[in-house]
């Protein structure tokens, strides 16, 4: 058995979150491969280290002195290591990089030095090989990972040092240069360590224990979700659920590696076990695995008797596509089809845009309805529950919520409905309470 665990800046705020990550990678002797994040917050009305370190490149841009923003990431460290008795020169270390900082110090290389002294005074703590990420994490010249020559350098820095521990977010280009990834990359850097050397399970270590079935501001203590697809996991992200970057699903789907997201704060939860497929489930009358939604979209109705659906349909598609507008759902009828699209996204561009589907589309009226939401019931075991789409109609009419569009994927993983922005909150409970609670 062979583990990567990744630990976010909430596991790795201060030493005492620095025994947790400890307890938890020695309570494992498969956990091998560990990714860190840079220091995160200590409680709500601190700062991440990351955040601190973009403000500092603020500040030198603009000519401004962040000396004191230095000395707070300073302190940070400094404490980490006293608390904990660590011997890295972390003090040299940061001065030395505070004398190279000035204005034009690329972001990147700046911002990457929060995963970079976290991670180093991780790995004396854990008694794990320090391994720099711009040894083993590379870009190619497109801004892409190569991955073939990144996971030939993390297996390679394995097999020679037994244990190691790499920093999160950030690699190195063809020229030499530092590159960070987007906002929430560490869990990218982890992905890719799994799928490197080949991991039986990828172990992302968080401050809540898994996934949930709902937004737990609008449910009161939704479920956890226990064991969940990746194509259910997918849905639920693109429908708005707050879960992992999407990048860093990709490397250890493609390997068949399961995805166990925990709680550095409660390591005895199990937390939620993300696979390819489930041949059985604990909870067979549970055919909901979650809920999710978001608002703010608009329905463009096109009418047109005799509508010769194919080709109006297209030329409507080409004018969203000149205006830079997804297309989130499509509902065809005999003399109409509507398009549901992001609100903000069209933006001040809706006049124009109707303007040009009229010119095309000869149509006889269009109809624009903003303030819509979307919500989705998605589940992998709806296909083979008959009448599951009228039960949540009928459980939604009986709250008073009105639907104003219904989709339905190819997969059948989802049931898609469209409700008024003001019943959305409504329209989650709802169907929380009625097929998932």
């Amino acid at each position: 058995m062979l583990k990567a665990a990744k630990f976010g800046g909430s596991s790795v705020a201060g030493a005492e979150q620095f025994k947790k990550v400890k307890a938890i990678v020695e309570a494992d002797p498969s956990r091998r491969i560990v990714v860190s994040s840079a220091a995160g917050k200590r409680s709500g009305d601190d700062h991440k280290l990351t955040d601190l370190l973009y403000l500092c490149h603020a500040h030198l841009t603009y000519g401004v002195s962040c000396d004191e923003i230095m000395e707070t990431i300073v302190r940070r460290f400094v404490e980490i290591k006293e608390t904990l008795g660590l011997r890295y020169d972390v003090e040299a270390d940061l001065a030395a990089f505070r004398a190279r900082m000035n204005k034009d110090m690329p972001v990147d290389e700046l911002v990457s030095r929060g995963e970079y002294f976290t991670s180093r005074l991780l790995a004396e703590y854990l008694g794990y090989t320090f391994v720099d990420a711009a040894s083993c994490v590379f870009f190619r010249l497109d801004g892409q990972i190569d991955q073939e020559r990144t996971y030939e350098a993390i297996s390679a820095a394995l097999k020679a040092n037994g244990r190691i521990l790499i920093p999160g977010f950030y690699g190195r280009l063809p020229s030499g240069r530092l590159r960070v990834m987007s906002r929430g990359g560490s869990d990218i850097s982890g992905a890719l360590a799994a799928a490197a050397v080949d991991a039986d399970v990828y172990e992302n270590w968080t401050d809540v224990s898994g996934i949930l079935m709902a937004d737990p501001r609008i449910v009161d203590n939704p479920a956890p979700i226990s064991h969940i697809t990746y194509a259910e996991l997918r849905e639920l992200a693109f429908m708005g659920a707050s879960v992992l970057h999407e990048d860093s699903i990709q490397p250890v789907k493609e390997k068949g590696i399961a995805l166990n997201i925990r709680n550095t704060n409660r390591p005895g939860d199990p937390g939620t076990m993300i696979v390819e497929s489930i041949e059985s489930d604990e909870s067979p009358d549970r055919f909901i695995t979650g809920i999710a939604g978001r608002k703010n979209f608009s329905i463009i109705t096109v009418q047109k008797r005799n509508l010769n659906a194919n080709h109006s349909l297209g030329q409507a598609l080409g004018v969203l596509g000149r205006y830079k507008t997804p297309v989130e759902h499509i509902t065809l009828g005999l003399d109409s089809f509507a398009l549901v699209v992001s609100t903000g996204t069209l933006g001040e561009n809706i006049y124009d845009a109707i303007a040009d589907i009229k010119e095309e589309c000869r149509p006889d009226g269009v109809d624009v309805q903003d303030g819509i939401a979307l919500v989705a019931a998605v589940g992998r075991k709806m296909t083979s529950r008959p009448g599951i789409s009228g039960r949540l109609f009928k459980a939604l009419g009986d709250a008073g919520v009105n639907i104003r569009t219904i989709a339905q994927g190819a997969d059948e993983l989802s049931i898609i409905v469209g409700v008024e922005n003001d019943k959305f909150e409504t329209a989650i409970r709802v169907l929380y309470d009625g097929f998932a609670g």
